[in-house]
């Protein structure tokens, strides 16, 4: 009896260090098709490829604060009652672009309407080549391929996504290498792209006027003025910007605020040194689109900027690296500075 008694209690201890070792942990779900990541037992987001017929490219679904509160929406996948259902494409956090050898691969999804003519591109899960959960971060390395409107392979994917998180913060850096198939890719300077997350209403900015805004077909979508009870969003840049008027700038970074369910709440994306076009442009808008995009700059300076036309050899890679940070609480300029230097070193 005695050694019975032992044995369960060394197996006890060996799943309370196990736990601690690995505080931040990731569940691979196959038959659903996604890898959870949790951080102490709660559930932070999750890495989702359930395929073309439901999403046109894998995402981060649904993210939340260290507060449990979801700062992604929830349409078109778990709608909640007072969100807007436009651009059915804003899913979770992506990554993406709207002209890729003339292929859309940012307005694609399953409810495309007559209006958009294509041609579209699609991203396609083709393997985990790794993944490690463990006390101070998890790490998960995906594979997946950029395909043209014949299903033939443009760009060859692989991310690596680092989960971290503490008593108020979580951390996702994402560093995303392409490389060109047999031919040489080009990305036309677009507004559409390239990192991006669609926000929950209550981090959107509150809207006084119905507002119209066009998709990289040139297609116009009605955006109604929505009841702005519990809307608090705002955006701030790096470089002092506010509000609507940081769409289209340059920063390192950008800082989206608000309060979810009484937890105030700060959503920083960071810029990296290394990536082309450094600083980025800002593709945010006051609807709930939280995007940053290097690739555009004749887009976004109304050509007074040369275009950039940035084109990958066949056979090339480039990387992308970004850091998302969501603080619970209003992390001072020199904080998000500070988290700049981390990331960045």
């Amino acid at each position: 009896m005695q050694k019975l008694l032992l044995a369960l209690s060394l197996a006890a201890v060996f799943t309370r260090t196990q736990a601690q070792t690995n505080r931040i942990q990731l569940t691979h779900n196959e038959a659903k098709k996604q890898i959870e990541v949790s951080i102490e037992g709660k559930p932070f987001t999750a890495y989702i490829y359930p395929g073309p017929s439901v999403l046109k490219k894998p995402v981060l679904y649904p993210i939340r604060t260290a507060g449990g509160n979801f700062i992604t929406r929830g349409w078109p996948l778990d709608p909640r009652p007072g969100e807007r259902i436009d651009h059915p494409h804003h899913v979770g956090m992506w990554f993406n672009y709207g002209d890729v050898n003339g292929h859309d691969f940012w307005n694609n999804s399953t409810a495309i309407g007559p209006e958009h003519k294509g041609p579209f591109g699609t991203i396609v899960h083709t393997g985990v080549k790794s993944m490690k959960s463990g006390k101070d971060k998890a790490e998960l390395v995906v594979t997946a391929n950029w395909l043209d409107k014949d299903n033939k392979v443009m760009l060859q994917e692989t991310t690596t996504f680092e989960f971290k998180g503490t008593a108020d913060s979580r951390t996702i850096d994402r560093i995303t290498t392409l490389k060109a198939a047999d031919k040489d890719v080009l990305f036309k300077d677009n507004k559409e792209g390239m990192i991006a997350l669609r926000m929950a209403r209550q981090l959107e900015q509150p809207s006084t006027k119905p507002e119209v805004f066009t998709d990289a077909q040139g297609v116009a979508t009605k955006v109604p003025v929505l009841d702005n009870a519990g809307v608090t969003g705002q955006y701030h840049s790096s470089e002092g910007v506010e509000g609507d008027a940081v769409w289209g700038t340059r920063g390192k970074w950008m800082n989206l605020t608000g309060t979810i369910d009484g937890e105030a709440v700060s959503v920083v994306l960071l810029d990296h040194p290394q990536n082309v076009g450094y600083p980025t442009y800002w593709h945010a808008r006051g609807y709930g689109l939280f995007a940053a995009n290097p690739l555009g700059p004749a887009v976004f300076t109304d050509g007074k900027s040369p275009a950039l036309n940035y084109t990958l050899p066949a056979g090339k890679s480039v990387t992308f690296r970004y850091r998302l940070l969501i603080q619970s609480g209003n992390p001072t300029n020199a904080s998000i500075n500070e988290q700049v230097s981390t990331f960045t070193r």
